[in-house]
């Protein structure tokens, strides 16, 4: 586990995750990787529990270190559609006069390089998302929005996150995909992974509203 985000200790973690769970132990539960550490689920009551469980733990990440470098850069590649609209895209204004950039800079910016899902958390199916362009690098926003929309795509602290469902938040939103991220009748139901690949694909209003309506 480490104290700070490093993109190259985040990609060793996952690949540690999918290592460990490529393993099948029969009495973990789940594997979490986030942008820092892991977290390994156990069953307590698993008759083949070991006896010195959180030893047991450590053994066999330790054991799955030396195998991580097969699993490495294993995730998905994902396009996402991006309607940078200005009905959407609520703190683009603010985004431009931080940056020096224009909107269509920011877009560009944005789009331009392939991103990576460095977590999935806070809300079911929220990726967290490395890769920004060091030039949109800007804070949070001073006052949080009780109510930020699904789907809505903002930036912060040099990341890129997708809300999953409508939450308060405070990062700076700059567009909207009408993709669904989270349905529990889907399998699997979260659309994204930790080490996915993501490239942000901007669409006009009206492709929006087309996908959107076909997804509904």
């Amino acid at each position: 586990m480490g104290e700070t985000l490093d993109p190259e200790a985040n990609r060793a973690l996952q690949a540690l995750a999918a290592a460990l769970r490529a393993r099948g132990i029969p009495w973990i539960r789940d594997i979490v990787p986030a942008l820092t550490g892991i977290a390994v689920h156990f069953d307590p009551d698993h008759p083949e529990l070991p006896d010195e469980a959180l030893q047991r733990c450590a053994e066999l990440l330790a054991e799955c270190e030396k195998a991580a470098g097969r699993f490495r850069d294993a995730g998905r590649r994902i396009e996402v559609p991006v309607c940078y609209d200005a009905r959407f895209a609520l703190d683009m204004d603010e985004v431009a006069q931080r940056t020096g950039l224009s909107a269509a800079e920011i877009v560009r910016l944005h789009s331009r390089p392939e991103h990576r899902v460095l977590m999935v958390g806070f809300s079911p199916g929220q990726p967290y998302i490395g890769g920004l362009d060091a030039k949109l690098a800007v804070p949070r926003r001073a006052t949080p929005r009780t109510r930020v929309a699904a789907g809505s795509v903002a930036i912060a602290n040099g990341m890129t996150a997708i809300y999953s469902f409508e939450t308060p938040g405070g990062w700076n939103v700059i567009g909207r995909t009408p993709l669904v991220l989270f349905d529990p009748r889907r399998e699997p139901p979260s659309l994204f992974a930790p080490g996915d690949r993501v490239r942000f694909v901007p669409i006009g209003a009206d492709e929006f509203e087309r996908m959107k309506n076909s997804s509904a």
